[in-house]
């Protein structure tokens, strides 16, 4: 999940300037009461964006999974099949995913999500995915003024997925809302075992759920180029954060080419690189899609990810 928070006080905006008028060029980004940040590169104050979903948030099913696929990689790490899959840019079978989006507003902005948006979302998550061999195609967008679901709190949540949900397992739902509760940019489930054939009711609340500012065009800036729909469907995919575990040791992402990342990425700090885990090898991975970067950082998977897309695409919901 990502999300920020708001300013609590007058104080809070009188640091965020001063920070802006002279950024230390020396820290990757600049925390302002936690809740915005300075980003050295550009020299601009964005929304302080975080997110929640990693392995505690897996079945214990997914979560041994990848553990076995991350063994099974580090024993062969120094031969040739291995290195082979880390020079692999594409998923080894095609895939191709059938896409619903879903856009609720509340009364007062109906209409500000156009279909145009949800075009360019899809021309976004292709432009990301289709490189690495997975493609989507919008089977439909449908457009609902409800002021409970365009917040989805509590229950609205399982009861607007009850409503909408389309497809099977197989099939992606992003649910784009005018007023996402918590401040948050996004959120999406993990692959979960699913029998086939199994009754949708099984797997409802399967998807995506995203601020509607975060599509191109949107309202919320450096962040309203696409760029949070394509790192939650990563999730959906299979995927977790560059940075999982917050640590320069252990196992990390679960990924074997994605370098050590203690500090999740605000902004775009490319000079100087930014290095949380220095005495390990590689800099911190701010253009993987699995980051926190703004979205015009955003630019790659790694072979090792696109490698995890395939299998898990394979094992969890091809056919269903």
């Amino acid at each position: 999940m990502r999300h920020f928070l708001t300013f609590a006080a007058f104080a809070a905006l009188a640091t965020a300037k001063q920070l802006i008028a002279s950024p230390s060029p020396a820290d990757f980004v600049k925390h302002i009461n936690g809740t915005h940040f300075v980003d050295p590169a550009t020299n601009k104050m964005y929304q302080h964006f975080d997110c929640d979903v990693t392995l505690k948030n897996a079945t214990s099913h997914f979560k041994a999974g990848i553990q076995r696929l991350h063994q099974k990689h580090l024993a062969s790490a120094h031969g040739a099949r291995a290195s082979a899959a880390l020079t692999k840019k594409q998923v080894q079978t095609p895939i191709a995913v059938k896409a619903y989006f879903h856009v609720l507003t509340t009364t007062a902005k109906a209409g500000t999500i156009t279909q145009q948006m949800a075009n360019d979302q899809l021309t976004a998550l292709n432009a990301a995915y289709s490189p690495i061999g997975v493609t989507f195609t919008l089977a439909g967008t449908d457009f609902t003024t409800n002021d409970a679901w365009a917040v989805a709190d509590g229950t609205d949540m399982d009861v607007l997925k009850q409503a909408l949900r389309k497809g099977t397992y197989a099939d992606l739902n992003l649910y784009f809302h005018s007023d996402l509760t918590g401040d948050i940019l996004g959120t999406c489930t993990l692959p979960n075992q699913v029998p086939v054939g199994a009754d949708p009711s099984m797997y409802i609340s399967d998807g995506c759920n995203l601020a509607a500012g975060t599509m191109p065009g949107g309202n919320i800036g450096g962040y309203n180029k696409g760029g949070t729909a394509i790192h939650e469907t990563g999730h959906w995919l299979g995927l977790l954060h560059t940075f999982e575990g917050y640590a320069c040791t252990g196992d990390g992402d679960l990924i074997a080419d994605t370098p050590f990342e203690s500090v999740s990425t605000q902004g775009c700090p490319s000079k100087p690189a930014k290095d949380s885990c220095p005495s390990t090898t590689g800099v911190d991975p701010i253009h993987n899609y699995m980051d926190y970067s703004t979205d015009a950082c955003y630019t790659n998977f790694t072979p090792g990810q696109v490698a995890r897309i395939g299998t898990l695409w394979t094992q969890y919901r091809q056919g269903q």
